[in-house]
This record gives C-alpha cells, structure tokens and sequence, in this order.
C-alpha cells in the first residue's frame, strides 16, 4: 500500500492528476500539492510543510513527574515586580521554572512534587512586602488587598496634612511676599515650622515610600528600571536638598514636594489598582471552583485525599452543594448539576449513570458517584491555566514597549541631570535648579506605555468572555485581524451538524437493515439512521469498520453500510440506485449504500442543512480581501451551494479527517490561516492552523487545539470576534499615542520650568489613569460599530460592576 504524497497516510483508492506527481490519499490533499507546485506565493516544498509539522509538534513540555501551581501574590504594583518574584521563586530547590503577572497578580510555578510544595514556594515567595497565597486563600487576600489600599490611600492623604499646614499658613505666604521674611526666619515660628517638618516628612519619607522605594531596588535588581526609580529619585533628591538646607540653617526646604509626590503616586496607584481589576475581571469565580479535596470511596467506607492524589479509575463520592473534583463518569445516581461557570448555562443540567460530568461544576441535589476520568483533571483547572495564558504572556507589541521602557528610564535620568546642570549654567538659583530636574523625573511616566497593550487585551477577553466567546490565546485578540485565509469546516460548522432523514430507496427492509449495523457506529449519518428506523430485536454480530463503510452480521447475513463509491465491481449495482445515488448528490443530500448478498439493495438518504445565517458571516469575513476557503470530506457535488457563493474563494471536497492538517499547512504557506471548526473533530486542523476558532456547544469544547471557542454554536461570533479584534488594535493605538505623546509634550515642559513638581505628580497619575480608563472601557460597541451591517444578532454588552 502506497503513502499519500502530502500527509503520508496509507492510500487505498489513490487521487491523482496529469499535473501534479505524486498518489494522495484525497483530492485535498491533491490541491494543495498543486497549489505548492505552481508556487502561489511560496517556495516551500511538501517536504517543507511536512517538517513543519514535526518541528510545530516539538514544543518544550513540562518534566516528567513536575507539577504546576498557581499562587496569587499581593504586592505587585509594577512589571518589574514580575523578575524579581521569578527570582525569589527559582531560587528555591526543585523550581524548574517560575513566570509571574503583574496583570493577574498571579504567579505559575513548575516544580517538583518530591522536593517541595505550595505552601513551602508561597512561603518562600512572601518577602520584601510581597504576600504569596493558594487560590482558595484568594478571595480572602483580595478583600484586604482592597481594603489596605483604600486606607492606605486615606492615610497618605491625612498625613501629609502637618506637612501641609505650615506651608499654607507660613511658608507660602513668606514665599508670596504676604507676610514679611521676619515673620518666619529669625523668630520663634522658624524653630516650631522646620524642625517638626524635618521629622514629619522622614516619618512620611518611611512609611509610603517604602513600596515605591522597594519597587526602584526590584527593578534595578533584574536590570528593568521603571517609574519607580525615577519617583524614587525625584524624592529623595528633594527630601536631600531639603534636609541639607535645614540642617545648615537655609531657607529654601522643598519638604513639601517631596511628601506632596509621594501622596499623589500614592493615591494614583490606589485608584489604578481598582480600575485594573475592574478591566481585568474577577478571577476569584474560577479559582474559587477548584476543589482542594475529594472524598474516593475505598470498600464500604470513603476516605478525604487531596486532589492530586486522583488517580483514574477512582471512584469519588459528591455530596448535595459539593463541587465534583475532577472531570468523570456518573456510575451512580442521578442529580441536577450546575455547570454555569463553565458552559455558561444556566439551567442545572440532570444527569444520570454513563454521562460524563465537569470538575468544578457544583452538584445541587442528590448524591453522586463519579468515577475519575482517564486524565485525572479538573476542566477549572485547565480554565485557570488558559486564564493565565490569555492574561500574563507579552503580546508581540508589549514586546517592543517593554524593550523601549528599559531604555527610557536612563534617558529620563540623564535628561534630569542634564536639566539641573543647565539652569546651574545659566546662573539660576541651585533651588531652581533641583526643582526643574525634579520635574523632568516626576512627570516623565512610563508606567502608561507598560500597561496600554495588556490592559486592552485583558478589557477585550473580559468582554469577550461576557458575550461567550472564550479566548484562550494570548495573541489571538493581535493577531486574527491579520488573517489572510479563513477556513470553515462544512459540517457542523456552516452547517447544523444534525443529521436528518431525507429518503430511503428499497424499502423499510433497507433501512432495518441499515440501522441494525448503524447502531454500532459513531457518526452523524449513523446517528440519523438509527433514529429514523424502529427498534429492532434482530441479533447483530461481528461489527467491522473499513475505510468508508461499516459491516456486521445482521442474523446470518454480512450487511455492508457505506458510501456508494466504496462498492466497487465484486458488487452488483442496480441500474435505479445508481440513478438514486446521482440524484441524491444534486439535491445535496447524503447518500448510504446498504448491500447483502452480493448486491446493493438499496439507499439511504440524510440532510444537513446550511445555518440560516451561514452565507452573511463568509460575506462578513470577506469584506477585508480575506480568502474564504470551505473543507469538508464530502463529495465535491454535495457542495455547489458552498462553491456557487460568490465570497468562497475555493472548496476542498473529499477530504479525509486525518489529512485536514496536512492542507492547513500548505494553506499557511500563502498566508495567515485562520481555521473554524466544530470542535469535535477538527483538533488536527484547528492546531495546526495559525490561529483556531472552535465553534462549540455545552462541553464540546476543544481548548486544547483551539486559539478561541465560540461557546454558544453561534457561527455570527466568529465575525463578531474578528470586529472585536480591530477595536482592540484600535484601543491598543490610542493607548499607545496617548502615552507616546504626553512624554513628548510634558518632559520639553519640565525642561523649561514650566511644570512644577507637583503639578508634575498630578499628570503622570493623570496620564496612567487615562489609558486604564480608556482600557476598562467596553469594546464590545467600538466592535458592533465596525462590523458590516446585516441582520444577524448583535452582541449586548453586559454591566459593568466593579
């Protein structure tokens, strides 16, 4: 048996073509060899995409035996906080790897089980002001979080009232020309303003700088400076400058910007630290569904374990209002389960003995018995792991931004320097001097082009999530608007999927005996015929399944199902059924041969029909130059409604399952291909496409191939999502000239005195809280707005509460 020249799978009934070399084992594969041939924007070779395939299947995976925890760390509040918790994280034993968010304020360990736990990395985790907690601690943490901001936030602002007072009732005045300079220096006002002002300010100095001062050492210490440094220095330079002057009895203390600087960031970071996590969401809904613990029945009596400690084959008794474990099989009872958190329905589902079950979904009435699936995993779990991997990994833009911060901070610092060495140069007083390059530090804020990009992208997940739409990619939301192909899967896709009776030739007899071999098979076509016929108490035996057709024995007679090229001159064919079979390809139906005895006996026909609303999303997707290219493994004359569409670029027809990630690859090779399927059993195609969006129902979710699932089998979404993705880029844009352009115009600003330290304060807060509020904001109506219009649903924005 010869291999296919593209996917190397066994041919049986070899395609070929005049031009093209080379036996394939379907005509999808054909065309795309033909495209890789005549060199369409490529210069790739089968072999090529072949390896390609290979090298994409190599990716680094966790070590045999590690294991992955996820802890919540509090005390985060800039992105070089990430490095250093890395670092305390890798430097205890058994770490293999450590990757911190600032954008979730979560951390993901890998480590060794044998050597240490989570509870020992949490531990060791929590220092230098940073707390590490367990997920099921997260709730708890968060409130206080919450709680310690907005009194810290209070705090700062009664505090620097004794720094405050003195200056308005005498200093600003003195300083105005409204009181006389004697009023103040020289008398006993000037021991009971100053000396109290020194303490006060060290004490203030301490207490709020510490975060920010213990942000500048964590960002110099993994070598990525950030506002941190520059406020830290700004600070400490005026508290410098003051604390000399009042020691060698001058008349120009500045203890007031150095405390008014600290309250501001202070209180900024407070208010940004609630509308991020309002753009963010909430996360404690899914952390808080992961169950900790299961009770595994052992004899006659159950025992508590921890969940790690589930092994297959377990079975595991949950009680009313319980969370089940792990994902299994129901092998006792039947109970109403809640699976809302994950499917998104809100309906308890019932569910009984044989139906398969969701670790995290909640039981709300009787008791159950579940036996633990073959993985032994919670989908929570695997939810989590996609929440982190949407949230925490640097899109490719982040990228170049984060790289251009690093380098920004020491310009800002020289550019300090440079700005007090010159106004010392044109004869300005050294007070004059410190304050303009004090305001260069302060108002410079790179703090706004670090979170521009990953704020957007979590506010647009988040809203997407709210509209069913789960994201599970981190570069999906930057990426999908670049797509070049769109590819559908026909059935189940641009299809409904539910196959129906639509004729049977040959009589009730045929379709008995149809049905009687069906009913062992698992597909759609077997589905409908199994419904569509009566029950039956015929005995059926010896079950057998060939490349395209399925057999058994039906009593004592060998019946043959299957597609009606499959039977080849060993069988007789009559001339009406062969009339039958091209009649039922121009009405675009599905025709099933049934044989016996040597002959086909009849014909059995199926419907799939189209979604309504199938050929306004290709002309939706279509409307930005995209190729629009439909796969199906039907026979090329069932699908002249998909290919007479004036939007389908090209139709593959008869393609093997297996083969549909071969022609993805060679599809890659023109351009982005983005890949929409089912998600049952399009999980070659979807990994293999640059980008896969699974349309799904209930708990067909395909997470591990897709980039995106579509939870509600609503083919509009998809359309939806590619619009989403533009206001992304768009909010994404703004962000990033807002941020881009406030430095340009403030810095020349404070060069020239302009802008004070404390007005200077006041911007840069003003600066980060406006590209969080320009990201917190819904996209979902940008994305409505820069669809096409068309009859379909739109998309209704939920409230946002925070």
């Amino acid at each position: 048996m010869t291999a296919c020249a593209l996917c190397e799978l066994p041919v049986e009934e070899p395609v070929t073509a005049p031009d093209v070399d080379g036996e394939f084992c379907c005509r999808g594969c054909l065309e795309v060899a033909r495209l890789v041939d005549e060199g369409e924007e490529t210069d790739l070779s089968i072999t090529d995409i072949r390896e390609r395939a290979t090298e994409e299947d190599s990716e680094l995976s966790v070590p045999d035996g590690a294991e992955t925890a996820y802890l919540s760390v509090d005390g985060m509040h800039c992105q070089t906080c990430e490095g250093f918790i890395e670092l305390l994280a890798e430097e205890e034993s058994g770490v293999h790897e450590a990757r911190a968010s600032y954008a979730t304020e979560m951390l993901r360990i890998v480590f060794d089980p044998d050597e240490t736990d989570r509870y020992a990395l949490a531990e060791a985790v929590s220092r230098l002001g940073y707390r590490a907690s367990g997920p099921d601690e997260e709730d708890d943490s968060l409130r206080s979080r919450v709680e310690f901001g907005k009194y810290r936030a209070i705090l700062a602002a009664v505090v620097m009232m004794p720094v405050l007072i003195p200056y308005v009732l005498f200093i600003y005045p003195v300083y105005l020309g409204i009181y006389p300079e004697s009023f103040l220096y020289g008398s006993t006002i000037e021991a009971m303003v100053f000396g109290p002002l020194a303490v006060w300010s060290t004490l203030i100095l301490i207490g709020l700088g510490y975060p920010i001062f213990r942000g500048a050492y964590v960002s110099l210490r993994v070598g990525r400076p950030n506002m941190d440094v520059l406020i830290a220095i700004a600070v400490l330079a005026a508290y410098g400058y003051s604390m000399a002057t009042f020691l060698t009895g001058g008349r120009d203390p500045y203890f007031d910007v150095a405390v008014m600087v600290l309250v501001v960031v202070t209180i900024g970071n407070h208010v940004e630290s609630r509308v991020k996590r309002a753009a963010l969401g909430n996360r404690t809904d899914l952390t808080d569904s992961r169950a900790s613990e299961a009770r595994r029945m052992v004899d006659d009596t159950t025992e508590t374990i921890d969940i790690e400690a589930c092994e297959p084959g377990d079975q595991l008794l949950v009680k009313p209002g319980e969370r089940i474990p792990v994902d299994g099989t129901i092998v006792e009872g039947t109970a109403a389960i809640d699976e809302s958190l994950v499917t998104g329905e809100s309906v308890p589902q019932r569910k009984s003995a044989g139906d398969e079950v969701l670790g995290g979904t909640v039981l709300t009435d009787s008791a159950l018995v579940v036996e633990v699936g073959p993985d032994a995993t919670s989908t929570i779990d695997r939810l989590v792991e996609l929440l982190w991997s949407v949230k925490s990994t640097d899109s490719g833009v982040q990228r170049l931004v984060n790289r251009f911060a690093v380098v920004f901070v020491p310009v800002v610092v020289s550019l300090a320097v440079l700005t007090t060495a010159g106004w010392l140069a044109l004869g300005n007083a050294p007070s004059a001097a410190l304050l303009a390059g004090v305001s260069v530090l302060v108002i410079s804020c790179p703090c706004s082009l670090g979170i521009a990009t990953p704020l957007a992208l979590a506010a647009a997940t988040r809203d997407a999530a709210d509209n069913r739409m789960l994201v599970l990619n981190e570069t999906v939301l930057e990426r999908i608007d670049d797509s070049d192909i769109v590819v559908f899967d026909k059935t189940g896709t641009l299809t409904t999927g539910e196959m129906e009776l639509a004729d049977i030739v040959g009589g009730d007899e045929v379709l008995a005996m149809a049905a009687a071999v069906e009913r062992r098979s698992s597909h759609p076509i077997a589905d409908a015929i199994d419904a569509a016929a009566p029950p039956t108490t015929r005995s059926v035996s010896e079950f057998e399944r060939a490349d395209r057709t399925v057999s058994a024995l039906v009593e004592d007679t060998r019946v043959v199902v299957g597609h009606p090229d499959s039977f080849g001159a060993e069988w007789t064919t009559p001339g009406e059924i062969e009339d039958a079979v091209l009649e039922a390809y121009e009405s675009g139906t599905h025709p099933t041969a049934v044989a016996w005895d040597g002959e086909v006996q009849g014909l059995v026909t199926v419907r799939d029909t189209p979604r309504e609303d199938w050929a306004d999303v290709i002309a939706d997707l279509a409307t930005d130059d995209r190729e629009i290219v439909v796969l199906t493994g039907d026979d090329e004359r069932m699908t002249e409604t998909f290919a007479t569409h004036p939007a389908v670029d090209q139709v593959f027809s008869g393609v093997r399952p297996e083969s549909k990630g071969a022609i993805i690859r060679g599809l890659r090779e023109r351009g982005t291909t983005t890949m929409v399927g089912d998600g049952t059993n399009d999980a070659p195609a979807l990994a293999s496409a640059d980008l896969g969006i699974a349309v799904a129902s209930g708990t067909e979710i395909a997470i591990e191939a897709a980039d995106a699932v579509v939870m509600d089998d609503r083919l509009d979404a998809v359309p939806e999502l590619f619009a989403l993705a533009g206001a992304t880029r768009g909010r994404i844009k703004q962000n990033l000239v807002w941020a881009g352009a406030y430095n340009a115009v403030a810095i020349p600003l404070a060069i020239t005195g302009v802008i004070t330290p404390l007005l200077a304060a006041l911007m840069m807060a003003v600066s980060s809280l406006l590209v969080v509020y320009n990201s917190k904001r819904r996209l979902i109506d940008d994305s409505e707005r820069s669809m096409p219009s068309g009859d379909r649903p739109q998309v209704q924005a939920q409230p946002q509460s925070n």
